[in-house]
């Protein structure tokens, strides 16, 4: 990148009905709960003290929403690209964590494992990483000098970003801990790259519930 100083919030939505249940959501369109609305309301008004010089989000309901609340404090226009969705994880999706475990045990292990593993039939976390991070480095390229990119998607699609940016081999994405709902993660330029500056910041009292746990 020719700007510098520029930073990368990736910001997850606010909760849904499916989070509640642990039900693996990945590509599948739900809606925020009313209190997924408040929390995207309230992180909204912590992110917009940052400056943002530019919001884009993935199309899903629950991340463009999130997004939404932003842009209505900043004045700013959301971009939405399908390159930032949830990992698209097959007959995973629907289920809850313990009917993952019961009906696709093996298959659950071995991801928990950092083996590469199609959840359900779907995609590798590698391949989502391949659409989701050049979709935030082509944003962050457009950035002015110390600019700031809010980029609101999914637990799992901004964990792989962050691991593909910072350089991490896949096998260590793991080591990147779940976001809660509606909590960012903060990356930074450095002299050999990107850095990770924060991460889950913004926590509420909810627990982390997500496709990536």
């Amino acid at each position: 990148m020719n700007n510098r100083g520029c930073r990368i919030i990736l910001w997850r939505h606010g909760q849904t009905a499916w989070n509640l249940e642990r039900r693996f959501q990945g590509t599948t369109d739900i809606e925020l709960t009313d209190t997924g609305v408040a929390q995207a309301r309230r992180a909204a008004r912590l992110l917009a003290s940052l400056k943002p010089d530019a919001i884009v989000a993935s199309d899903l309901k629950r991340a463009a929403a999130t997004a939404a609340e932003l842009a209505a404090i900043t004045g700013l226009d959301v971009t939405h690209d399908e390159g930032l969705r949830e990992t698209y994880a097959g007959a995973w999706q629907g289920l809850t964590h313990d009917e993952i475990i019961a009906t696709h045990g093996e298959q659950y292990a071995a991801w928990k494992r950092g083996e590469p593993v199609r959840r359900g039939g779907g995609e590798l976390e590698t391949e989502v990483a391949d659409r989701a991070a050049p979709v935030v480095l082509a944003h962050a390229e457009k950035l002015p000098d110390n600019g700031t990119l809010v980029v609101a998607s999914h637990g799992g699609t901004i964990r792989t970003t962050i691991g593909r940016l910072l350089g991490l081999e896949p096998h260590h994405w793991e080591g990147l801990g779940g976001l809660s709902n509606c909590c960012w993660s903060v990356l930074g330029q450095g002299a050999r790259g990107w850095r990770l500056l924060e991460h889950n910041a913004g926590t509420l009292p909810e627990p982390v519930l997500g496709d990536d746990d």
